[in-house]
């Protein structure tokens, strides 16, 4: 048995911060932003909105698009970093906010990558024939965790959820290969430093501002583009493709010049290429299932097509999934 994609769903909140709104809080502009980045604008959650319903309305999108009830979902993976709450997570909220009475769930976190991750486990879940539909979600509030004052990292980040309902297909269709690696001596290129066990929050922690996101951004690039182009050859081989075959590439949206470097190298043209980051931003473990979710709903991937998906984040973390939609 494979697993096949049925149905996706993505949701981005209402407020929309543009680069030039950014420059009354910070030194920048937006040629700055736009030149290093290629973001334009980035959707921002309400103080007063939680972030778990992100993860809710991309599901019932998705769970739509499938024309399969709610009921039939046997489990959910709500993949994110920074969860609603350390404990119990995200996803028994998703769950609770869906309905989805006493069916399994749980939070799975893996960086950036965490999505493609979670696909490949649902996947195997499938194929072991463990679970019929899985419901698997990407979810970020990342301005949460944004220290608005640092100008290096406030212009990258946004906040959204992308999802996927996954049911049983045919070994030809679905997920047909992934790819999944990390490095743990990468571990400190991007990582909030307090609020776990290792350093608790404190008067002294939150005076350092060490709960906000802090990023070794060259080190970044210098890591994402060779890991991504390994993931991404390593993932068609396993499912006995190549580039040639391919339809869409739907990279991980973290930067536009990260991007650019990975189609050279895998001499891919733009017109193949699915990029929102100049409208969504980085949006973490939910950009890949928002810039799918937008391209299936606009047209531009169609049944049939082969499209990888490939990421890099914390920890560090990297990984590709081919499949068929």
């Amino acid at each position: 048995m494979g697993a096949k994609i049925i149905g996706t769903g993505s949701y981005l909140p209402d407020k929309v911060v543009t680069n030039d709104e950014l420059t009354r809080i910070v030194d920048t502009s937006d040629e700055w932003i736009v030149k290093r980045t290629g973001i334009r604008t980035r959707h921002l959650l309400e103080a007063d909105e939680m972030p778990a319903r992100m993860g809710i309305a991309a599901a019932e999108a998705a769970i739509a698009a499938s024309g399969t009830p709610a009921d039939a979902v046997d489990l959910l993976m709500v993949a994110t970093n920074f969860p609603d709450m350390i404990s119990p997570g995200s996803a028994p909220f998703v769950a609770a906010g869906l309905g989805l009475g006493q069916r399994p769930f749980f939070d799975l976190k893996a960086g950036c990558s965490g999505f493609v991750y979670a696909l490949t486990v649902a996947a195997g879940l499938i194929d072991a024939e463990v679970y019929g539909h899985i419901l698997v979600i990407g979810a970020e509030a990342l301005s949460r965790v944004t220290d608005w004052g640092d100008r290096k990292t406030c212009v990258l980040f946004g906040d959204g959820a992308g999802a996927v309902l996954l049911g049983p297909g045919t070994h030809s269709e679905g997920v047909l290969g992934s790819s999944l690696h990390a490095d743990g001596n990468k571990a400190m290129l991007l990582h909030l430093p307090a609020g776990g066990t290792r350093t608790p929050a404190s008067h002294a922690t939150v005076d350092a501002g060490a709960h906000f996101l802090k990023m070794e951004g060259s080190g970044v690039y210098r890591s994402a583009v060779p890991m991504m182009e390994t993931a991404t050859r390593e993932a068609l081989a396993a499912a006995g493709l190549t580039l040639a075959d391919v339809d869409w590439l739907i990279p991980h949206q973290a930067n536009i010049r990260i991007i650019e470097s990975l189609m050279r190298r895998l001499e891919v043209t733009s017109d193949r290429v699915i990029i929102n980051l100049d409208r969504v931003a980085n949006t973490s473990t939910a950009s890949i299932p928002i810039a799918l979710d937008e391209a299936v709903r606009d047209g531009r991937i169609v049944p049939g097509n082969i499209v990888v998906l490939t990421a890099f984040g914390a920890g560090a973390t990297y990984g590709a999934v081919v499949v068929q939609i």
